[in-house]
């Protein structure tokens, strides 16, 4: 049965509120004191995280590499800041009080007396290692340590000072200065107040928070990564990018999962002469359709960015796959997109990653522009049944085991329950 507007949006208001509650955590306990925030790396994300402190009133250290690259992160910052005055958000003033807010520094060691660090540099393993490296030699004792990985082992990462007690995820979403979600990771060895105070701290700057737990991508990532995968396999039947976006924009997303690539930079996580198991991608990188940056991905671009089908990238994708062209209805795309997602999402409620169903549908309302009108992954599978959702798993399970059906998938299809009602012990690390 199809829920009503109000059903759906009493659904999400209640949901919000539980995700701010984490069972086992005093609310009463000591927080930890932040008064000053220091940030790793000035580019779009270090930047935009930044933002977000400076605008509630906290200072803020900022670091780069090089002197030109502070000065043009922080040209950046400004720009926005001056934008948004302009729209009439805020006077002219406010714009200058906020940019005195901010320290520009070059050495991660002048970052020493902060209560709050956030490393905000790229996805790469190393490079954070050694940073943590540093941070537990430079900063002062009992101040906390984040990452904004959205994906990478914070365990490991954590591992790397003595002090794993002070390290936790903070996984903000890019625009950063824009979106409302913010995933808080506890690792394995996070200590109670520093998930309170970074709790705490989400509300102070205005986000939504999610607490979930370490596994590759988290919560919102992972669920997503699943639904790449597929989009990526419809290509190989002969499918073009556009047939599977459009479906996807029909089901209520703003962005389908290669326009969604083209903006984020297909190059990401790609360099010259590399080959992935994403030949598709590394042919258009090669090319340099880098997507919208490069006004060409898997889409050409116009002067407005406007999205227009490619015929380089649709001989591409022949000449790759070998497929014949093919369609497939918007209904199946949609099954195969998003039933993957479903099915992840409680294989991650299983593993104790997330502190309960409505954590996910959180995450994906807040973070990836979920359709407000299906409330999120879990209320959906809800919507549509666990039989249904089984049906699918079980084809796309036999075509790739890492697709199989989670088990409590199977139980709630055998006893007609409900995943909104998934109860698996919530969050431990």
């Amino acid at each position: 049965m199809t829920p009503t507007i109000e059903e759906t949006g009493e659904y999400i208001a209640t949901a919000g509120k539980a995700a701010w509650d984490v069972p086992g955590l005093d609310a009463n306990a000591p927080q930890r004191e932040i008064k000053t925030v220091g940030i790793i790396g000035a580019g779009t994300m270090g930047g935009g995280i930044a933002m977000n402190f400076a605008t509630a009133g906290y200072n803020v250290k900022i670091v780069e590499t090089t002197q030109e690259a502070l000065d043009r992160g922080l040209k950046v910052v400004r720009g926005n800041y001056q934008r948004s005055s302009d729209k009439g958000r805020f006077p002219q003033d406010e714009v200058e009080a906020r940019m005195d807010r901010f320290d520009g520094r070059l050495a991660i060691a002048d970052l020493a007396d902060c209560d709050l660090v956030i490393e905000a540099v790229f996805e790469n393993m190393d490079l954070k290692r050694t940073i943590f490296t540093e941070l537990d030699r430079v900063m002062k004792p009992g101040a906390i340590l984040a990452t904004n990985t959205s994906a990478l082992d914070i365990d490991e990462i954590a591992g790397m000072t003595k002090r794993p007690e002070d390290v936790i995820g903070l996984h903000f979403f890019s625009p950063a200065n824009v979106m409302k979600l913010l995933e808080i990771v506890r690792a394995k060895h996070t200590a109670d107040d520093v998930v309170a105070t970074s709790m705490a701290l989400a509300a102070k700057i205005n986000k939504i928070a999610a607490l979930v737990g370490v596994c590759p991508g988290f919560v919102g990532n992972r669920i997503l990564f699943a639904r790449q995968i597929q989009a990526n396999k419809l290509l190989d039947l002969g499918l073009m990018p556009w047939d599977v976006d459009a479906a996807l924009n029909a089901f209520g997303f703003k962005m389908g999962p290669f326009q969604m690539s083209d903006l984020a930079g297909l190059d990401i996580g790609w360099s010259k002469g590399a080959k992935t198991d994403n030949p598709i991608r590394d042919a258009l990188c090669e090319l340099d359709r880098r997507g919208q940056k490069t006004q060409a991905g898997f889409y050409d671009y116009d002067e407005t960015r406007r999205p227009i089908p490619s015929d380089v990238t649709a001989g591409i994708i022949r000449d790759i796959t070998g497929a014949d062209a093919s369609t497939m209805s918007a209904e199946e795309i949609i099954e195969i997109c998003i039933y993957p997602m479903i099915n992840e999402a409680v294989k991650i409620l299983e593993e104790n990653k997330a502190q309960r169903p409505s954590d996910v549908d959180v995450v994906w309302l807040n973070g990836y522009g979920w359709p407000a009108d299906k409330g999120g992954p879990m209320f959906y599978g809800d919507m549509v049944g666990a039989q249904a959702v089984l049906d699918r798993m079980e084809k796309l399970g036999a075509q790739d085991p890492a697709f199989a059906p989670a088990e409590t998938l199977r139980k709630l299809a055998a006893e007609g329950g409900k995943f909104t009602d998934i109860d698996t012990g919530g969050l431990k690390v």
